[in-house]
């Protein structure tokens, strides 16, 4: 496993500056990263139709599809402890989920998802206190929520992929295909998948069923936003200690722009205030 992106200085403003050390305690910029990470940082996700060259399921699957509010309550039930790895092919002509927006406009789906995650994992891993805004903060950085464009089951109008990772973008890392393309659809070199964005090899490592389907694709919110908290809590750390928190953030990008950006959507879910541009620095 390797990272995304080669671990350039960091280079952030003072009013930057001034922001991170609201956030993040002193002395964690020098914070080592876990060795697995779950997005790029040069270039932003980007969606394609689900999944190239796939067959669609039946049509039938579809028209018998509960709504949005029925897999909600579905998704509440206790996660299948060993799902089937792999990313659902489904039909084009499947519209957006019918909720009503959540805080600064966040999709319904995504906050209904989020907040099925952080249930989950009050059970599973109470220690870690994780909080649907925290996952809400990675899923706005890392694909604006599936670019608010997902059915009421949780799954992107259109499948959600990272660049690829093959040296061709300055500053990523070369990731050598470690899946033979099973989930991001490429032979030859990785590229980080679905919402939450999880390079394959981190996906089958902690890849989790957030709503009770039996199968944990990342394309989908409920069990991307589920593994993304069993990946944030993993080996004890406690969401509730600011420091534990920014260690887990770094998780997925070792930047300290990158933990101030989730940091502030997070806080910002919360509250519902919008957060101000000196809180978001650019994530090199």
């Amino acid at each position: 496993m390797g990272r995304h992106r080669k671990q350039p200085a960091t280079t952030v403003r003072r009013s930057s500056l001034i922001a991170l050390t609201g956030l993040v305690p002193a002395g964690l910029v020098a914070v080592t990263a876990a060795t697995t990470e779950a997005t790029p940082t040069t270039t932003a996700a980007v969606e394609h139709d689900l999944l190239p060259g796939a067959e669609p399921e039946a049509v039938s699957n579809l028209v018998a599809a509960p709504q949005a509010e029925i897999a909600h309550a579905e998704a509440r039930q206790s996660p299948s402890a060993t799902p089937v790895v792999k990313t659902v092919a489904l039909s084009g002509d499947r519209v957006s989920a019918d909720m009503p927006a959540g805080p600064l406009g966040i999709p319904g789906i995504a906050v209904a998802a989020y907040q099925t995650a952080e249930e989950q994992l009050a059970v599973e891993n109470p220690h870690c206190g994780m909080s649907w805004s925290l996952l809400a903060g990675i899923g706005r950085v890392e694909s604006t929520h599936a670019y608010g464009k997902a059915d009421a089951q949780g799954n992107p109008i259109k499948a959600v992929y990272g660049p690829v990772l093959d040296g061709s973008l300055s500053g990523n890392n070369v990731i050598h295909d470690s899946d033979g393309g099973e989930l991001d659809g490429l032979g030859g070199y990785d590229r980080a998948i679905g919402p939450m964005q999880f390079l394959p090899e981190t996906w089958h490592r902690y890849a989790a069923d957030g709503n009770a389907d039996g199968i944990a694709d990342p394309q989908n919110l409920f069990d991307a936003a589920l593994t993304a908290g069993r990946y944030l809590c993993d080996g004890g750390l406690n969401m509730r200690d600011l420091s534990q928190q920014s260690k887990a953030i770094l998780r997925y990008n070792n930047s300290m722009a990158y933990v101030a950006n989730v940091m502030a959507w997070s806080g910002s879910y919360s509250s519902g205030l919008a957060p101000k541009p000196q809180d978001l620095p650019r994530i090199h």
